[in-house]
């Protein structure tokens, strides 16, 4: 099965949906698929040493409705690129990393060429969408036209048909994986924690983008409570995002920013040793508004790398792991329980250590990418039979 993939999110481009997309494909056999990804700085590098064939289209619109000329246009002039593309290509199936602006451009396609698309969901897109008239129909017209649709979480699954946007036989859920080849548990190492910074510290790491539903901000508000207990505690958090500064000014009105430390958007293999260096892995994360997080690749990542692991109780987080075997599901609208939890925890060594070995034993016996990519192949070709 040909598959013709557009990606607006696509690395080296970070975040996990695009993160997902990049492993998936490159895990299906060889030849089957070709990617058109939006353009992003570095993407020439990347895709010269990438093992998939990868186009490139800016597909940053300033808008993804069509009510403005200029959103308009670039979705005429993308779709008549992809258009091309697929008359030479020749796909079985289109799969769209979102449904707009994506979606919106296969659909246009394949009613062209008479190809059938799939549209991956993520969740928050869908709460998005509902802000907007004009974004919730073409949303909605996009998902109700596909062949299929694929959920990231059986939670973005049940959003899908409590909104009544599709039915459930028209939705799979594949959740997404993780490489445990490369995500793998490693000895404490002195040298590489004082090139960290993390030296005689206890380190909470957070990887994501810094946005308010990752809970970034509410580990920096359970940080009086949590140094009270443990003073040589240390939060890492890794990510880049428009909630910098306001973390940074969050961090010093509650007389933390000295336990604070910001890495950026680190290097893939000093992100692996943060994973596989802190003493527990955090995702406080919660819904704000329409944004929620769907799934929660980053912890995975953790897991694999043989780490306890704390989530909020929003979304699809409750997936990726197993509740009080792996770690802790825990209510991060506020920031009490998270301290309580986080200091039981690393008061605890001994059962946190047994948590990170079940963690480790939990990712590659159910998400491990050599597994999932064999089942998401079979899937994927259900859904366009």
């Amino acid at each position: 099965m040909k598959i013709l993939a557009l990606a607006q999110v696509f690395p080296p481009k970070h975040g996990g949906s695009g993160r997902w997309l990049w492993e998936l494909y490159r895990h299906l056999p060889a030849g089957d698929v070709h990617v058109i990804a939006g353009t992003v700085d570095g993407d020439a590098e990347f895709d010269r040493a990438a093992t998939l064939s990868i186009s490139r289209l800016p597909l940053d619109f300033t808008s993804w409705g069509l009510s403005s000329l200029r959103s308009a246009t670039s979705y005429l002039k993308t779709f008549l690129r992809v258009r091309a593309f697929a008359t030479r290509f020749r796909p079985d199936v289109i799969h769209c990393g979102k449904s707009l602006p994506e979606g919106l451009i296969a659909a246009a396609v394949g009613r062209v060429r008479r190809t059938p698309f799939v549209v991956f969901v993520h969740g928050e897109e869908i709460t998005l969408a509902a802000q907007s008239r004009e974004l919730n129909r073409l949303t909605r017209a996009v998902l109700r036209k596909a062949r299929g649709i694929v959920a990231n979480s059986a939670s973005t699954k049940q959003l899908l048909v409590e909104s009544g946007i599709a039915l459930p036989a028209n939705i799979v859920v594949i959740h997404p994986g993780v490489d445990t080849t490369t995500f793998v548990p490693a000895p404490q190492d002195a040298n590489v924690r004082r090139r960290l910074g993390w030296t005689d510290r206890r380190v909470i790491l957070t990887v994501g983008a810094l946005q308010k539903r990752k809970g970034q901000d509410m580990l920096i508000r359970a940080l009086p409570a949590i140094r009270a207990l443990l003073p040589n505690v240390l939060y890492a958090i890794a990510g880049e995002g428009w909630e910098r500064t306001y973390l940074e000014t969050l961090a010093r009105e509650h007389g933390v920013d000295d336990i604070v430390q910001f890495r950026g958007a680190p290097p893939f293999a000093e992100l692996v040793e943060c994973y596989q260096q802190c003493d527990l892995f955090a995702l406080p994360n919660r819904q704000v508004g329409w944004d929620f997080e769907g799934f929660g690749i980053v912890l995975l990542e953790a897991q694999a790398c043989g780490k306890a692991v704390v989530a909020g109780r929003s979304g699809g987080t409750a997936e990726t792991m197993q509740p009080g075997v792996t770690g802790e599901l825990v209510d991060c609208e506020t920031p009490d329980t998270l301290a309580r939890t986080v200091v039981t925890l690393l008061n605890a060594p001994d059962r946190l250590a047994a948590m990170g070995v079940r963690a480790r034993e939990w990712t590659v016996a159910r998400f491990d990418w050599t597994v999932l990519a064999r089942e998401a192949e079979e899937r994927l070709r259900e859904v366009v039979q």
